[in-house]
């Protein structure tokens, strides 16, 4: 059966990953939406402010999706502003299509900070166990994923479709100008401590640093948002969606370390977080760019240190329970230090670093 997705917040990370797979598949139809979604071979691309629900009601009225995947947000200045914007997007789409009554699934990507709270109280206070697992309940505070969460909730229930909401640790993925992205800001970091001659030091808390951790490759998501979006097992759930390892900063810091080619300096203390170690580097891109000819000139549109930062100076172990979505038939694995070295291969690839 052929299928119609829509994709929202195609320029990002996951939305960006999630429309390269689904391209690939004979079945699927596929629409991006994003301020500027880019273009894609089979892809349609449609620009709009999702801000506007006038705009957005106008650019979606021809659109009969299938499957509905929400993957954007918008960074406000405070978790109120978070929650207005971020909730009122969702709706702003799911109003648009609900004419069309051809809308069979919803998935919603937010991820961890369901468990580890909005970033004003990122990791603080009464937090739920390790390893985070699906059913424990929302924390007491204010978080727009909640406020996301309970506008796909509202629709399912007045349309009638199926939803599913995948919770991310940290994504590791191909994205240029996106807000969250670890991956490219470590790979700039090391390029730019390479030119220097000077070794990566590590940026976040001592308890980063020794204790377990899991990521998120941007690719496993884009398979695990569609088996959750086509197998019946999985309908109306919450997910985690991890690749199934786990590792310590100390050990994966030095195999970034040597891709590079550059020595990695043991923690001493606390780390020196990245807003301030590149504090003073675009001058040193600049002139790095010029030298070896990279695409981006621009350093602020490939480095994300502030959220860098905050993920690797978290004062707890964050560990991701993923028995649910094993139980329920999603089976795929990916070694974490593997994703690390293909997105660098393909910056590489594509002159966005030396």
């Amino acid at each position: 059966m052929n299928k119609t997705a829509l994709i929202i917040g195609v320029s990002g990370i996951v939305g960006g990953n999630l429309a390269d797979y689904l391209l690939t598949q004979e079945d699927w139809t596929v629409y991006g939406v994003a301020r500027r979604p880019g273009s894609r071979t089979g892809m349609n691309a449609l620009a709009v402010d999702l801000q506007d629900s006038a705009a957005v009601n106008a650019t979606l009225q021809s659109v009969k999706p299938t499957h509905i995947f929400l993957s954007t947000w918008l960074r406000q200045s405070t978790e109120a502003e978070n929650i207005r914007v971020n909730a009122g997007m969702v709706r702003h789409v799911l109003d648009a299509v609900s004419g069309t009554k051809t809308v069979k699934h919803v998935a919603l990507v937010t991820g961890l900070k369901h468990y580890l709270g909005p970033f004003e109280a990122y990791g603080k206070g009464n937090l739920p166990a390790t390893p985070f697992r699906e059913e424990q309940p929302r924390l007491d505070l204010e978080n727009f994923y909640y406020a996301q969460e309970d506008e796909v909730f509202s629709a399912a229930e007045r349309e009638g479709f199926s939803w599913s909401i995948h919770r991310p640790h940290t994504i590791i993925g191909y994205a240029v100008g996106n807000a969250m992205n670890m991956g490219t800001t470590l790979a700039v970091y090391a390029s730019i401590c390479k030119e220097l001659g000077k070794p990566i030091e590590f940026p976040g808390s001592s308890v980063q640093w020794r204790s377990l951790t899991d990521m998120t490759d941007a690719h496993l998501l884009a398979r695990h948002l569609v088996w959750a979006g086509t197998a019946p097992a999985a309908r109306n759930q919450a997910f985690n969606v991890v690749n199934g390892d786990v590792f310590r900063w100390s050990w994966m810091w030095k195999r970034i370390a040597d891709w590079f080619g550059v020595e990695a300096a043991e923690l001493q203390g606390e780390g020196v977080p990245l807003e301030r170690q590149l504090a003073d580097a675009e001058p040193i891109w600049k002139a790095m760019s010029a030298k070896y000819g990279l695409t981006e000139t621009n350093l602020d549109k490939l480095v994300s240190a502030w959220h860098t930062d905050a993920d690797l100076g978290r004062p707890i172990e964050v560990v991701t329970d993923m028995s649910k979505s094993r139980k329920l038939g999603f089976t795929d694995y990916q070694p974490t230090d593997e994703s690390f070295f293909q997105l660098f291969e393909r910056l590489r690839k594509d002159r966005l670093i030396p």
